[in-house]
């Protein structure tokens, strides 16, 4: 009798387990860092199609979603207030409100002082994104912490 209620213990906890990894999967929050280091319209447009479309599939399964695209170097110029080529296009992004997800633009602070000291200037960033004190930087603790690493 004491061995078949540990065998149905341990039934029972194995199925609990999977009851809890089915949720974990259903609860699962996706984590994406896109990296920018072109001055290239259409790397930057793609950048941007590729988070839509990730925020579309994504909120469409009902699933929550964090995407950090990071600028340095060249790429900083997808995020200046001045020059961007895409400024129209990521502000609409990042302004909509149908997606239940998470979406981040980070500028790299150390490309923004070279910039200035170059230029001679303050170096103006949109409203929507972030400065981060280096973009490698933040990359790599986003992928220490997880994050799932794309580059165009």
């Amino acid at each position: 009798m004491k061995r078949l209620s540990t065998v149905l213990a341990v039934v029972l906890a194995l199925a609990g387990m999977s009851v809890a990894a089915t949720a974990a999967e259903k609860a699962k929050e996706h984590r994406i860092v896109v990296q920018v280091d072109q001055d290239d319209p259409a790397v930057m447009n793609l950048v941007l199609n590729n988070v839509q479309n990730m925020l579309e599939y994504y909120n469409g399964k009902g699933e929550a979603t964090k995407i950090e695209v990071v600028t340095f170097g060249p790429g900083l110029t997808m995020l200046r207030d001045d020059k961007s080529p895409v400024k129209e296009r990521l502000m609409r992004l990042a302004k909509d409100g149908s997606f239940p997800s998470n979406l981040q633009f980070s500028a790299c602070h150390n490309t923004m002082m070279g910039m200035e000291k170059k230029e001679g200037h303050p170096i103006p960033i949109v409203p929507a994104a972030k400065v981060v004190p280096s973009g490698v930087v933040r990359i790599t603790e986003l992928q220490e912490e997880g994050w799932t690493y794309l580059r165009p």
